[in-house]
């Protein structure tokens, strides 16, 4: 490793440790290293800053604050409040049934917005009923990790659920369709494998009082909280439209038209947010992420630098040189992926893997090293609380509710506590990804996957 490479790496992997170790100053260290990336780019001689920003993608911002934008307009229709609640009632009072209905609401709610905007559409309900049943602390904390997970799993299982799903469909990585038939099973039957476990091994619900007249309480005060609140079909109605007119032409548009998926985007949710334009107007002037935007384009900044100084390609000569079967290589590429994931979450790893990837689709399908990459990288946002944005936006958002378990103790739900969860969906999810990339290797021969 040359000198360039060792200090734009040392600046990389400094914010990212920094912006984890201060998070109230998170966005200030990002973009301050990401100034002085470039500054060492361009006196190193390795790449100027117009070169770096001339590079950025951004179709996949253009994606990331659209997608948002529209989040934020179902989330304005009430419809999430309104389905907490159909939950609570569809679960009638079961601590075991409402679990499973949770974990498969959040996970196709992800599926659909953005994973960190479903958890916290969908948290606050939750962190109520989980005070009207008077739950457990331990029921209460294998809830949470669960939702947390089954939020990664929906984010990855569409092309737009999570910032590494977009990011693969706004480079033009892999098409939208692609992605979706080879993702999503492979997703749900995660989903489905987790809480078999946890139903078969767990069982968190084993402590709950078993009391038919709480259960039916604890849903009549849930439905009574939000009785009076409507889903308002004016918003809704016009941006399920749009998401749904946006997703066929995803699939059915191809990207060699010119017509790329950000563009698809940019004009569907500016259509849908003029449907409502009063509304439109003030969502786009109150709710764009702006820190989410320059935390993104900062850290593709950096990367931009690291890949100039050429380590992106000898690690991608050095996976591809490996003595092992092109299969192996995969499967030591996704476990690679997973675990710098879990050290430094989810957008950097999937920003610099994305420059390792193309070195295996020279001899394999990237349908299989890109959704394999995908599957790596939720397996790794889920194995420590730290590991993706929605986990401390989670243990933030418990605290505030101050919720207190049936054995009178404040409910805690950190680092320690998720752990549990975090390996057992680890382990699940990366031998899910392995083998779902494996099989699109093994069946491409035969059924023309690219």
């Amino acid at each position: 490793m040359n000198g360039a490479q060792s200090l734009l790496i040392g600046v990389l992997l400094a914010a990212l440790i920094g912006q984890a170790l201060i998070p109230q100053a998170r966005l200030l260290i990002i973009t301050l290293a990401a100034a002085v990336s470039g500054a060492c780019a361009t006196g190193l001689g390795v790449a100027t800053t117009h070169d770096l920003l001339a590079e950025v993608p951004w179709g996949v911002l253009v994606m990331l604050v659209g997608l948002g934008l529209l989040a934020e307009m179902l989330a304005a229709s009430r419809l999430f409040g309104v389905l907490a609640a159909h939950l609570a009632r569809f679960g009638e009072g079961s601590p075991r049934m409402l679990f499973a209905t949770l974990m498969a609401g959040m996970f196709v709610v992800s599926g659909l917005v953005n994973n960190l905007t479903a958890l916290v559409l969908v948290l606050p309900p939750v962190l109520v009923l989980l005070q009207l049943m008077g739950a457990t602390k331990r029921y209460s904390v294998w809830l949470l990790g669960s939702l947390l997970v089954a939020c990664n799993l929906g984010g990855a299982a569409t092309p737009i659920g999570d910032f590494p799903a977009i990011l693969l469909l706004g480079k033009g990585s892999l098409d939208f369709g692609n992605y979706l038939v080879h993702a999503m099973p492979a997703a749900a039957v995660g989903l489905i494998a987790l809480l078999s476990i946890i139903v078969v091994f767990v069982r968190p619900w084993r402590d709950m009082p078993d009391d038919a007249l709480s259960k039916r309480l604890s849903v009549v005060i849930m439905q009574g909280l939000y009785r009076r609140v409507q889903v308002d079909v004016r918003i809704l109605v016009p941006a399920g439209v749009v998401l749904v007119a946006m997703v066929t032409a995803w699939t059915a548009i191809p990207q060699a038209t010119g017509i790329t998926p950000d563009l698809i985007c940019w004009l569907g949710v500016i259509a849908a947010l003029l449907s409502r334009a009063h509304l439109g107007e003030r969502l786009v002037r109150t709710r764009v992420d702006v820190e989410a935007t320059l935390f993104l384009l900062s850290l593709f900044i950096m990367v931009g630098a690291v890949r100039h100084t050429g380590i992106f390609a000898d690690i991608s000569s050095w996976l591809t040189g490996l003595d092992l079967p092109a299969e192996a290589k995969l499967t030591v590429f996704i476990v690679m992926a997973a675990m710098l994931t879990g050290v430094f979450s989810a957008g950097p790893s999937m920003a610099a893997l994305l420059e390792v990837a193309p070195g295996l689709t020279a001899t394999l399908p990237k349908t299989a090293v890109f959704v394999g990459l995908a599957l790596g990288v939720c397996a790794g946002s889920s194995l420590f609380l730290t590991a993706a944005t929605s986990g401390p936006l989670a243990q933030a958002m418990t605290e505030r509710a101050k919720i207190v378990s049936a054995d009178g103790q404040p409910l805690r739900f950190g680092f320690a506590e998720f752990l549990p969860i975090g390996l057992i969906a680890f382990a699940v999810i990366l031998a899910m990804g392995i083998a779902a990339a494996l099989t699109i290797v093994s069946i491409a021969p035969q059924t023309g996957v690219p």
